[in-house]
């Protein structure tokens, strides 16, 4: 891409010749007099002009002297825009590969491509332009939207609906038997799970992550969420749409997480417990309570990160307290001492 044709992409402000040719993107340190790079803070825009780059794209406000810049309001949406244009295309499977197994009464777009030693089972339907990898497993009676890719390994249990445009990274498991059991005595009795799985459109499932099938109904994520990899969704959870869960998170049976929440790294989340539009968790937090909309909570358990950055503050004082406090039991006890010894003299 020419310069300005990437300022029209990211609808930004070009400074600098419009036809300088950009190949590539790399980091500031590593970029070559073909590349572009991404300066994001004053740190990044000083280091930018130190650097061989071509060109920089720029958020508004800094400057790279001596380098052709694009002026943009949101450089990592500029990033995202740019980077979709210069990667590499996806090393992906052609048509049905001979050695796939297909179910009888499956049905496959023409258009649809399915790796070596994929299963797909029957009843299934895969829409057009969707991508199978090798190895995969998609069960009895499962529904892939249109432009949906599968990840090797992947395992789609039956019944389960994937919407459009949908990203599922290798090695997830979407659809396991929900974590049901019941006390029989001392046995623990399984609660069979009857219910599926939904997943709406433009969702993304990072590597390893594991969404159990209902009990009864389904656990459904809505469009537009991204998941990270390492998660773990319970049964019967409802995801709202545009959710990021970011990796090693738990979330518990029937919890709900609305629309816009962000849970940040290994949070937990215990069962029945909901989280309102556009919260925030911090990592490492324990939610055992009702988050509301728009706040942000951190802390085991959770509570308003306010709350828990004071306790953590006062936490960190108290080596010093319990110094204090030694130092003043000190004082005291000698004092005591010498109140003794006056009224002995006293007595006398």
């Amino acid at each position: 891409m020419t310069l300005g044709e990437i300022a029209r992409a990211v609808n930004g402000e070009i400074e600098g010749d419009p036809d300088i040719v950009i190949e590539g993107v790399r980091e500031i340190e590593e970029a070559t007099p073909h590349d572009i790079v991404f300066a994001f803070d004053r740190h990044h825009a000083l280091a930018a002009s130190r650097s061989q780059a071509a060109a920089a794209v720029l958020k508004r406000g800094y400057s790279v002297p001596g380098k052709p810049v694009v002026i943009v309001d949101n450089p990592r949406l500029a990033m995202a825009i740019i980077l979709d244009h210069f990667r590499p295309p996806l090393s992906a499977p052609h048509g049905i590969d001979p050695t796939a197994h297909i179910g009888e009464g499956a049905k496959i777009a023409q258009d649809a491509s399915v790796g070596a030693y994929a299963v797909i089972e029957s009843g299934a339907t895969i829409g057009a332009g969707c991508i199978i990898f090798p190895g995969a497993y998609i069960g009895r009676d499962v529904v892939i939207g249109d432009g949906t890719v599968i990840f090797p390994n992947v395992c789609i249990g039956e019944r389960v609906r994937v919407g459009k445009r949908t990203i599922i990274h290798a090695g997830a498991v979407i659809g396991a038997d929900g974590f049901g059991f019941v006390r029989d005595g001392n046995i623990n009795k399984k609660i069979p799970q009857i219910g599926t799985v939904i997943i709406g459109n433009d969702v993304e499932i990072g590597a390893n992550a594991c969404i159990d099938r209902a009990t009864i109904g389904a656990t459904i994520i809505e469009d537009g969420t991204k998941i990270d990899n390492l998660v773990q969704i319970g049964h019967n959870v409802k995801v709202g749409p545009h959710v990021i869960i970011v990796g090693q998170t738990g979330i518990g049976g029937s919890c709900v997480i609305e629309e816009r929440a962000i849970l940040a790294g290994q949070v937990g989340v215990v069962d029945h417990v909901s989280i309102g539009g556009g919260a925030t968790v911090a990592a490492r937090s324990f939610v055992t309570s009702r988050v509301p909309p728009e706040e942000m909570v951190s802390g085991s358990p959770a509570r308003p990160h306010r709350e828990e950055l004071e306790s953590e503050v006062a936490i960190r004082r108290l080596p010093r307290m319990i110094q204090s406090l030694r130092a003043l039991e000190e004082i005291v006890s000698d004092l005591q001492k010498r109140i003794e010894q006056l009224e002995n003299s006293l007595s006398k």
